[in-house]
């Protein structure tokens, strides 16, 4: 067939699964079964050394196998049947049950459309052939998940779980996983929950809870760890030991409903919203001066966020999704990650789109941060001066972070942020090569500033160009506590956790030659210190 001869090319390194006159997952179903009853005839005629082990060595083993297989092994015997029952997690996923093929399907989809090689085929071959192909697969494994979670149910069996793990397509076969979430919550008492529900390829659906919602008695569950993936979001509010709550691809809520997260759910210390939509405004007012919520990452969502009040706040993560505050009532926020990407990259419409920011309207009501990470791109320079800057924007800053740095913008607007951070101590910058042309330079003013407490100042991506020269020496000459300057060609800030980072750097060769040339530009006119600066080139 064309599209397999296609999938060889595009990926050698996976090879076909074998089939024999039917489905992979028929005939590995088949084999698995065969091999089953070769193993327990073997089993009788010998020693079952397995079974002979002790029962904390046989639940290290069942811990390290998915769940599915675990709950099977209990068809062994008696004493394996009451195993599966002591594991404190359940981990139910469909993916554990797709065979090798059915990744091959979906990878030579995905390649038939993202590098435009759809305009080769003939469309109905791909509707005939490649989409019922992945669909058939998704319904076989959901027909799989849905008997084993069934035979779950059915079994009267006494089970203490703390941590329950649900993937699952949206078919006609989800109620199961209603019914599975309830019992666990209100019987066997999770602590945490995940759900995820996949839509089956190319549809668009979402899976829906009960009208009473999770589980029959809210009050009394013991959930503190919640997160949902493709479900609209069932009520939360009686949930009075939730305190982490994890929002993945939630469809088009209202603004009410996400609002109502912040100001009901009372016990809730940890709120994440990832790539989220909302109905009609587009907009989320937070306005909850009794909220807990001490951490807020908001990843990719297709609506902005106004921050009123939150006066428990001590971390924020806006990754591409708009932020504002309003006000200064977040008192307690000490660790903001700051991401936008700004500009359209079609030639004949960047002028009309261009956009000019100042600092002020992202940081002028967070005074007390301390850990700032910045990631500032698009194909044009949109962040500017401000046309009156405060020296007290960010007064408390000790550690920040200017990371991705497009190679065509003027690299030196970082000057901004230590302009209005008076007291910095740690300062990196990560500076990515674009294919971009060079944009405009900012026209700086003479500056009379000096900074006392900065004493790291570490630059990956440097290559010497004229602006990345010009704010390694304006560092230099404002710096009077600076004891290390690295410069380092290879390099990248790898970031650990949301709020926290690490420069990996690759020492590269620098002859005398380079290393004297960019030396004496960088030294050119700067006054020193007063302790001698330690500066290294990698």
């Amino acid at each position: 067939m064309i599209v397999e001869k296609y999938f060889r090319e595009s990926h050698p390194e996976i090879e076909p699964a074998p089939t024999c006159g039917g489905s992979a997952l028929v005939a590995r179903s088949g084999t698995n079964r065969r091999f089953r009853r070769l193993r327990l005839l073997q089993a009788a005629g010998g020693d079952d050394r397995i079974s002979a082990l002790p029962d904390d060595l046989l639940l290290l083993v069942l811990r390290r196998v998915d769940s599915r297989t675990a709950l099977r092994t209990g068809l062994l015997s008696s004493r394996w049947a009451r195993l599966p029952r002591e594991l404190p997690a359940l981990d139910l996923r469909v993916g554990d049950i797709l065979p090798r093929r059915y990744r091959r399907w979906v990878l030579l989809h995905s390649d038939i459309y993202h590098k435009g090689t759809h305009i080769l085929y003939r469309l109905d071959g791909i509707k005939e052939q490649l989409m019922p192909n992945i669909r058939r697969y998704q319904r076989r494994a959901m027909r799989a998940l849905s008997r084993s979670v069934n035979s779950l149910l059915d079994a009267q069996a006494h089970r203490k779980v703390d941590r329950l793990r649900l993937e699952f397509f949206i078919t006609h076969n989800t109620a199961c996983m209603n019914r599975l979430i309830s019992k666990a919550m209100d019987a066997w008492g999770i602590s945490e929950l995940e759900a995820v529900a996949k839509p089956t390829h190319w549809h668009q659906t979402v899976h829906t809870f009960p009208s009473h919602g999770l589980c029959q008695d809210p009050r009394s569950s013991s959930l503190r760890s919640l997160k949902l993936g493709g479900c609209l979001l069932p009520p939360l509010h009686d949930y009075n030991a939730l305190s982490t709550l994890v929002l993945h691809d939630i469809p088009e809520l209202s603004g009410a409903a996400y609002e109502c997260i912040f100001t009901s759910c009372t016990r809730l210390l940890v709120l994440h919203l990832d790539s989220c939509s909302c109905t009609k405004d587009k907009v989320v007012v937070v306005d909850a001066p009794s909220s807990e919520i001490r951490e807020l990452v908001v990843h990719e969502c297709k609506f902005s966020m106004c921050l009123r009040a939150l006066p428990k706040l001590e971390s924020l993560a806006s990754i591409e999704t708009g932020v504002h505050f309003e006000s200064t009532s977040f008192p307690c926020l000490r660790r903001w990650n700051l991401a936008r990407d700004i500009g359209v990259r079609l030639d004949g419409l960047r002028q009309y789109f261009a956009q000019h920011l100042e600092l002020d309207l992202f940081l002028e009501c967070t005074p007390d941060i301390s850990d700032l990470i910045i990631r500032f791109t698009g194909p044009d320079r949109w962040i500017e001066p401000s046309s009156s800057p405060s020296s007290l924007l960010l007064p408390n800053l000790r550690r920040l972070l200017v990371a991705d740095v497009p190679s065509s913008w003027d690299v030196s607007w970082p000057r901004l942020l230590l302009e209005v951070a008076p007291s910095l101590e740690i300062f990196h910058i990560h500076i990515a090569p674009c294919m971009e042309e060079p944009g405009d330079e900012i026209s700086w003013q003479p500056a009379k500033l000096r900074r006392h407490h900065l004493k790291e100042f570490v630059m990956a991506g440097f290559e010497g160009t004229e602006r990345q020269i010009y704010l390694v020496k304006f560092v230099m000459g404002v710096c009077t506590a600076l004891r290390r300057v690295a410069l380092f060609k290879s390099g990248h800030a790898l970031d650990k956790g949301h709020w926290d980072w690490e420069m990996v750097t690759q020492q590269s060769t620098w002859s005398e030659e380079e290393k004297g040339s960019l030396l004496e530009q960088i030294t050119d006119g700067v006054s020193s210190s007063t302790a001698p600066v330690q500066l290294n080139f990698g």
